[in-house]
């Protein structure tokens, strides 16, 4: 089997095995996603309180992202893989058992969010660093761009199915549903053949964190990649919170509206990643500040929809957008380091990717209860817009310097032999 360009990390029989229970797994994660913003809304009403859940639905990422990157370093990533995929499992099929016998509090919602969140963000970095070991390094943007379009092919069929089960069943079958996507992923992982992984370093059980950071803060573009992600996620990827409050208080509208208005953003991402397939050249830093500060107009502009119908206009582009710069930055950071660090590097900037939404999603939220949602939504576009200018204005000055740490003492380069 030989395929070329974009497609080529299907030449490889374990990514094959894996990606259709990727697949699954996506889908029911969006899913799930959708029920329990609704499930939420249902029991209390408060935009507010969806910010809270999803802030614990993160915070997570924000204490253990680093975490499971030095996991990834220190032992078998296959074997971890199966773990958080069996914890997050449960946490699921707990969560939809409650709703479906009627007992579930906002409690309840909360807690297992944090619960699922804490498997979630231990698979991440082990997740991702795993690719290299699928594919091998030089079919990793490959992979990063088919692991992107199966991301956001579980986000366009997801919101609409769950949206519609809720309207037929309530918002339990999601959960139940997702729990056994979990379930094929370990079996895909299971069935895995070792000797054609691309192992390029042993586990290092004496793996430090330290040795990554000091990696990132010496290398200046990546610091300023991370530090842009850090801007567009945490103040512009809250699409959970802008869609289900727009469709709810400013259109009135119900489940399945709200539903069908993640597949339409997901529209947008999917073309995002086709069109990225094909640009692997541009997956440079300044490509990914051109593209925060497209995505922060984009924003402000979405803010000021009239109706349901432009609004839903507009998502398409915003996520096709979106998803370019953040392929661009995950592409970018994967491909430049260290085979010996990876994991923990992967874990920095995922915690820097997902660990803000934590402080934004409640603030947002917050922020939407006393102004309205609109107003919430411009103020997150000029931040990420005057931030990725900034970011961009710092890349293209004196490129030889660093203005984020010029004047520190030198830290020595860390010894990963």
């Amino acid at each position: 089997m030989n395929r070329e360009g974009a497609l080529r990390a299907f030449n490889h029989r374990n990514y094959r095995i894996l990606f259709p229970a990727s697949v699954l797994s996506n889908i029911g994660t969006w899913a799930q996603r959708i029920a329990q913003d609704w499930l939420v809304l249902e029991l209390t009403g408060s935009a507010q309180l969806l910010g809270l859940v999803t802030a614990l639905q993160f915070l997570p990422s924000l204490l253990l992202s680093l975490y499971g990157g030095v996991l990834a370093d220190r032992f078998d990533k296959r074997t971890l893989l199966m773990l958080t995929n069996i914890g997050a499992g449960v946490g699921s099929l707990v969560m939809g058992l409650l709703v479906v016998t009627g007992v579930v509090q906002i409690w309840h919602v909360a807690l297992l969010a944090f619960v699922v969140g804490v498997f979630s963000a231990l698979d991440a970095p082990v997740r991702t660093s795993f690719n290299s070991e699928l594919v091998g390094k030089s079919d990793i943007p490959s992979a990063i761009s088919l692991n992107s379009a199966n991301f956001n092919a579980g986000r366009l069929i997801g919101p609409a199915a769950s949206g519609l089960l809720i309207v037929l069943f309530g918002t339990g079958v999601s959960f139940i549903i997702n729990s056994l996507t979990y379930v094929v992923v370990v079996i895909a992982l299971s069935m895995m053949q070792r000797e054609k992984l691309f192992i390029e370093a042993k586990p290092d059980t004496s793996a430090k964190l330290k040795q990554a950071v000091q990696y990132v803060l010496r290398h200046r573009e990546m610091k300023l990649v991370m530090i842009a992600v850090f801007f567009a996620t945490t103040f512009g990827l809250n699409f959970q919170i802008f869609m289900a409050v727009m469709a709810t208080k400013e259109f009135g509208l119900g489940p399945a509206e709200f539903g069908l208005l993640g597949s339409i953003l997901a529209v947008g991402s999917f073309t995002g990643v086709l069109v990225s397939a094909r640009l692997e050249h541009l997956r440079v830093p300044k490509f990914v500040m051109a593209g925060g500060i497209m995505f922060g107009m984009l924003l402000t502009i979405a803010a000021w929809m009239p109706n349901y119908g432009s609004f839903a206009a507009i998502l398409p582009i915003l996520g096709g957008v979106a998803l370019l710069t953040l392929i661009s930055a995950n592409s970018y950071v994967q491909t430049n380091s260290d085979p010996k660090l990876r994991g923990r590097v992967m874990g920095i900037y995922l915690l820097i990717f997902m660990g803000g939404t934590p402080i934004g999603s409640p603030l947002i939220g917050l922020f939407a209860e006393a102004v309205g949602i609109r107003w919430a939504i411009f103020a997150c576009g000029v931040v990420v817009l005057i931030a990725s200018s900034i970011i961009y204005f710092l890349l293209v000055r004196n490129p030889g310097q660093d203005p984020i740490t010029e004047g520190l003492p030198v830290i020595p380069e860390p010894n990963v032999q």
